[in-house]
């Protein structure tokens, strides 16, 4: 496969795990899934985690592996390799994704980061993180199908810089309070 290939399926691989955290910003609101609760005076997670954003984000990120799989016999006969999501892989890389940002969000609360503030490299991977372990205790074999080496790689190398890149529009566009 080559290297414009390998982004192709590296993109559309993930896409449904990059929809959910923006998804989770747009529909949510209402109780944080850490019910308030504090540990050693630090809240678990915040404000920011809430129970409508993350079935939110899960579902859209689900709709969305499903609409790829509609548009996939289409698609695929220009890019080899485009993976189809199986129902498991629907939902495992969107929930996923927003465990390991929950997950970050705990962390962050623990190193005394506030709500927003930066943290690098874990920002920007969390999630890829999340879903991709949630997907490979699910359905290892279409992970390890999908997700070659080459194809890891670029996520790993690309996602940063996307993430980086859709932020900073966000902040322009005041859509966020922080460039990161």
């Amino acid at each position: 496969m080559d290297i414009v290939g390998v982004l192709a399926v590296a993109f559309w691989a993930m896409l449904p795990a990059y929809v959910p955290n923006n998804a989770a910003v747009l529909v949510g609101g209402g109780p944080p899934v850490d019910g308030g609760r504090t540990w050693n005076g630090r809240r678990l997670l915040g404000d920011g985690k809430t129970w409508l954003g993350t079935v939110g984000g899960v579902a859209a990120g689900s709709a969305l592996a499903l609409v790829l799989n509609a548009v996939h016999p289409v698609v695929s006969g220009a890019v080899e390799g485009l993976p189809e999501f199986t129902l498991v892989t629907a939902v495992t890389l969107p929930a996923g994704a927003l465990v390991g940002d929950i997950v970050a969000s705990f962390l962050k609360r623990r190193t005394g980061r506030r709500r927003g503030a930066a943290f690098p490299g874990v920002d920007q991977l969390d999630f890829v993180v999340g879903a991709l372990g949630l997907t490979i205790l699910l359905a290892p074999g279409w992970l390890f199908e999908t997700f070659t080496f080459p194809v890891l790689t670029v996520v790993l190398v690309v996602t940063p810089v996307l993430h980086v890149g859709t932020n900073l529009v966000a902040y322009k566009l005041s859509l966020k309070s922080e460039p990161w």
